[in-house]
This record gives C-alpha cells, sequence and structure tokens, in this order.
C-alpha cells in the first residue's frame, strides 16, 4: 500500500529557488515569509510580471508563485508567454496561481492558460505545502497543440497525484489497473444499447 504524503512531511526544499510575483507588497511578504518557514533560501520577489519575464530568462528558477490580477500583464498572460514563447526546459517550469476569487470562471481561466494549480487567497502555509508536494508527485503529461500548452487540464477529474492527500472520492485514477473481470461480449454491449420498454 502506498505511503499518504501529507503537509506535516518533511521535505528539503532549502536548494529549491522560488520566483513570487504579486503588485501588492504585503502579499509578496506573506509568501515569502511562508517560504521562509518552508527553509526556502533562494527567493525572488517580483512586483510585476514585466520584471518576472526579463528574470527568468537571465537565471534558473524550480517553481513560480503569481498573482492572477497582476496590472499591465496579469498573471494569466504571463504564463501563456512562459507555456508558449519560451524554450524547453523553461517553459516546463511549474506554476501556481493565486487567485483572489474562487469563481469557477477565474479558476478555468487560470487552469487554461497552463497553471501547475490554482489556489485561491486567502492562501494558507498548508494548503500551499500541499500543493507543493503534489506537484513534487505529478506525472501529468506536458500538453503543446495550438490551443494550449501545459500540463494536462484534467487534473479536475483524475484529483491530486496517487497517494497523497486531498483526494476525493469520486476522483478517477489515470492508472489503470488489471481487469478485475472478463471483458464483455458483443451481444452482451448491444442488449445495453438496445431500447427497451419500460412498464409503468
Amino acid at each position: 500500500m502506498a505511503r499518504v504524503a501529507s503537509p506535516s512531511d518533511r521535505i528539503n526544499l532549502a536548494h529549491s529557488s522560488v520566483l513570487l510575483v504579486d503588485h501588492n507588497q504585503r502579499s509578496l511578504d506573506m509568501l515569502s515569509s511562508i517560504f521562509q518557514g518552508f527553509g526556502v533560501r533562494e527567493q525572488t520577489k517580483c512586483g510585476s510580471s514585466t520584471d518576472a519575464v526579463r528574470l527568468v530568462q537571465t537565471r534558473s528558477i524550480d517553481l513560480i508563485l503569481i498573482d492572477s490580477a497582476m496590472p499591465e500583464m496579469d498573471g494569466c498572460d504571463f504564463t501563456r508567454w512562459l507555456r508558449r514563447e519560451t524554450e524547453a526546459p523553461l517553459r516546463h517550469t511549474p506554476l501556481i496561481m493565486l487567485t483572489g476569487h474562487a469563481a469557477s470562471s477565474q479558476v478555468l481561466k487560470s487552469r487554461d492558460c497552463g497553471a501547475s494549480f490554482v489556489v485561491t487567497k486567502p492562501l494558507t502555509p498548508t494548503i500551499l505545502l500541499q500543493r507543493i508536494l503534489w506537484l513534487g508527485a505529478d506525472e501529468r503529461n506536458f500538453i503543446e497543440c495550438e490551443t494550449y500548452c501545459g500540463p494536462d487540464r484534467r487534473v479536475r477529474n483524475l484529483g491530486p497525484p496517487v497517494g497523497m492527500t486531498g483526494r476525493r472520492s469520486g476522483d478517477l485514477s489515470e492508472h489503470v489497473g488489471e481487469a478485475t473481470g472478463a471483458n464483455m461480449d458483443q451481444a452482451a454491449i448491444d442488449m445495453m444499447m438496445k431500447p427497451m420498454r419500460v412498464a409503468l
């Protein structure tokens, strides 16, 4: 049986480089404090997405957290730029989108621009650490096509990685196990699809 990881697990983030992008200085300082508590020594703070664009082109970053409501170039525009206009491995950098709006439209917009995960504010260190643990165990394919570039968006249906806390009872798994019974024959399938008269 797989061991279930939890946010209380000890992980070493001391050698990770994190980029924090938020135009609100108070939010930026709070994020920085959280990552300092996680043991991250190398963290860079940017107050604008355009500064973040310049920065990621000149240094290696392991994780990006960006607020969705940035002025000028918002978080979704930055994410689309990262995913479509840069080369690997930069375009594959894990990115967590932070949003103050829990509305499904904003979450879907963030997901559809290529964010690895979306976290709604007010955030807690526990939830943030859980998402980082999920990223560490993430086995989603990176999709590149004309209309989308980013991690497989079907995570909503699949749920968090297998063996991690936070899975819901209805989550599907991308890991297909052994068959538990014989395949149905075509006649049985045809009977299931055939219209049946129902007695009232």
